[in-house]
């Protein structure tokens, strides 16, 4: 469920878990300051060129863990096209997939227990209590690590839909991908208590 690290190694394996972390975090919010589709059309390269470093064994997974977006997009771009606002339907989706793209690189080369020895180190510098620490620790790791698990499982339904249905997908969809996250956090809680739980 959470081993999501990749076993191609790249440069980005060997980078500390907190450099990747802020960039993350730093790039993201920067992100939402993209006000013209050019800078965000050379944002996007420069995210896709930087999975392109790693290899194109590592690109080509890189690509494919985007591929249960498309239908956001699809979604996204189709209602600001209807709205007479494409520019800006375009610039949305490129943030977006920048975002995701960059969450899962540093997903696909950092082990979840560097993650959390990261954060831990972060929240003790602001004096957080130690039991506290562990516990928004894990806690920002595994929401790291399940962004890419819902937007495959998101996917996955959208094809189901089509499947078995003529009509467009509708917001019918949010009940079973929410169930699904429910599913898997009870499952990762199990997992959680059956190594004696976070203490």
């Amino acid at each position: 469920m959470i081993s999501l690290t990749s076993e191609q190694r790249t440069p980005y394996h060997r980078w500390p878990a907190w450099i990747k972390l802020v960039g993350l975090c730093i790039i993201t919010v920067a992100l939402f300051y993209l006000a013209s589709l050019g800078a965000a059309i050379v944002v996007t390269g420069a995210v896709f060129a930087a999975y392109l470093i790693g290899g194109s064994r590592f690109a080509r997974q890189g690509l494919r863990m985007l591929r249960p977006l498309l239908w956001v997009v699809v979604i996204i771009l189709g209602y600001h096209v209807v709205k007479g606002e494409a520019a800006l339907g375009g610039i949305i989706v490129l943030r977006l997939i920048s975002a995701i793209a960059l969450a899962n690189l540093v997903t696909m080369t950092t082990p979840l227990k560097e993650m959390l020895a990261t954060v831990e180190r972060g929240l003790a510098r602001l004096s957080v209590p130690a039991r506290l620490r562990r516990r928004l620790a894990l806690s920002v790791a595994l929401v790291i690590r399940f962004i890419p698990v819902l937007v495959q499982k998101g996917g996955t339904l959208l094809e189901a839909w089509k499947a078995r249905s003529r009509r467009r997908p509708s917001w019918r969809l949010i009940i079973p991908l929410a169930l699904m996250a429910i599913d898997d956090a009870e499952h990762v809680a199990e997992a959680l208590r059956a190594r004696g739980g976070v203490s």
